[in-house]
């Protein structure tokens, strides 16, 4: 006989107290699974280390889903597949990336392209060229001056020694602090911020248009980080019909705050280097891996229970903590429940997403081939079946809380099924905050239940998100372990809850 956790929260919704019951033998059954037979370190290789870097449309992101896709069926989940989404773009390969000082002393530099540049012509070597383009009145000085100028971008920011350690894990303070929201919520720009922001953005796509158009040969630039760990980002070029640019090299600040010191004090800088890269335009649909463990009750098993993280990642590194955690901790949760023998009442669906990288492209896409148009507010029957989406992209820390995503109603709810969780997860946090920039947003635009857990930081913002230090040795596998638990206690609550979780109201079509 299943022994089960009956709840009746003083709380009235709709004018009905409403009961809530966990099974509790299905919750320590997760349990004892996830901890004591865990799978992470081996899905955690298979992701990382042999897939590589994760890059939509690239090799390394199709041998990740190759392999998801055949472990999932072999743990026994139907329908297992990659499911285009929509039209993505080019694919991209790095094949040799080399950078150096030569004059006046040899030294290597840390550098990595960014994604979807171009290659260089061969080697290049020669000069240094700072450019000081503050304005549009300072592109005339460098008029007919730049082709086949090798040209250097001094780094913002500071790169001062710091006196605070790379990784950390939420005070009990720090997670109080989140369960009362500051009016202004999370976002901690000013409109007038984000206008310079914009601006500052426009102005710089001048600048690298006139490089371009100057025919310089190679842009250097010293990006954010320090200590060893650079920034990766990209020009945006996945697009099939994206111009012709001129191939870039990012490189740690130090190393282009070196090279400026001499050049400022009249010591002459040459640089050489390659830059090798290939597109793929053989197909530019985008891919999801999407598998399903079959609901068994004849009434519900029409409803979705939905958990998912994205799997492409930045090329910098092997996307260890952004985010392999993500899809290594779905992945074993989903293995869990199987492996528990568990049967849930409805459908349970694990997503692996492509292109979140480039603005949730994966999540967005499938959501509008499955749910609905966010910009019509034009729905598909799907709509009513699905119960939530629960997402994973904060790195490797383990679950502390979860963010409610302004649905109140689903408050007591994940407050009772975190009980029997209170022995592994600490001081747990319930806050009624959004967080944004990851998947469980393309659902929350249709006012699907979307939720994304909250997790000590470890070194996600210092060392590893989007960097070269996004590495194997980054996760911490016993907090894996854990949101695993979370997850797939989550997950299956989910799936046998008499009622699918209550919405927040569709947003008003403009």
């Amino acid at each position: 006989m299943k022994r089960k956790l009956l709840i009746l929260p003083a709380l009235l919704l709709a004018g009905m107290t409403f009961a809530q019951e966990v099974e509790l033998d299905a919750i320590e059954k997760i349990k004892k699974e996830g901890l004591e037979n865990s799978n992470v370190e081996e899905i955690a290789f298979q992701l990382v280390d042999k897939a590589g870097p994760r890059l939509s449309n690239s090799e390394g992101y199709e041998r990740a889903a190759t392999y998801a896709v055949e472990q999932l069926s072999d743990w026994g989940l139907v329908n297992a597949a990659t499911e285009p989404w929509g039209e993505f773009g080019r694919g991209w390969e790095m094949e040799k990336s080399y950078v150096a000082m030569t004059s006046p002393y040899y030294m290597p530099f840390i550098a990595i392209p960014k994604a979807w540049t171009e290659s260089t012509k061969g080697e290049v070597s020669g000069k240094v060229v700072f450019l000081d383009i503050q304005k549009e009145e300072d592109f005339a000085k460098y008029k007919g001056k730049l082709k086949g100028a090798i040209i250097a971008i001094k780094p913002t920011g500071t790169q001062e020694p710091t006196f605070e350690p790379d990784a950390v894990r939420f005070t009990v303070e720090q997670l109080h602090g989140m369960e009362h929201p500051s009016p202004r919520g999370n976002s901690s720009y000013t409109p007038e911020m984000l206008a310079q922001y914009r601006a500052a953005r426009e102005f710089a796509t001048k600048v690298n248009e006139f490089i371009a158009e100057e025919g310089a040969a190679l842009i250097i630039k010293g990006v954010n980080g320090r200590h060893g760990t650079l920034f990766t980002s990209s020009p945006r070029g996945y697009l099939k019909d994206t111009p012709e640019g001129i191939p870039e090299l990012e490189t740690a600040p130090e190393n282009v705050n070196l090279m400026a010191r001499l050049s400022e004090n009249g010591v002459e800088v040459e640089v050489e280097a390659e830059v090798k890269t290939r597109y793929r335009n053989d197909d530019l649909q985008g891919y999801n891996v999407i598998a399903e463990i079959p609901g068994y009750d004849p009434t519900l098993k029409s409803e979705v229970v939905m958990l998912g993280g994205h799997l492409d990642s930045w090329h910098g590194a092997n996307g260890a903590t952004d985010n392999a955690a993500g899809c290594i901790v779905m992945m074993e949760a989903v293995r869990i429940l199987k492996a528990t023998g568990l049967q849930p009442k409805r459908t349970v669906r694990i997503a692996l997403w492509g292109g979140e990288e480039q603005g949730l492209h994966g999540s967005r896409g499938y959501v509008k081939n499955h749910f609905g148009d966010r910009e019509t507010m034009e729905l598909t029957p799907e709509h009513e079946k699905i119960s939530a989406y629960y997402n994973i992209d904060n790195g490797t820390g383990k679950v502390r809380g979860i963010y409610l995503q302004g649905n109140a109603a689903v408050e007591p709810i994940f407050n009772e099924w975190f009980m029997p969780l209170d022995d592994i997860v600490e001081d747990r946090t319930i806050t009624i905050s959004n967080t944004g920039g990851t998947d469980h947003q393309s659902f929350d635009a249709l006012s699907i239940p979307g939720f994304q857990f909250i997790q000590d930081p470890i070194e996600y913002r210092t060392r590893t998100h989007h960097t070269n230090m996004d590495t194997f040795e980054r996760l911490e596998l016993d907090d894996l372990k854990q949101m695993a638990v979370v997850i797939a206690s989550f997950v299956y609550n989910t799936a046998q809850r008499d009622e699918m979780l209550p919405r927040k109201e569709l947003p008003k079509r403009e």
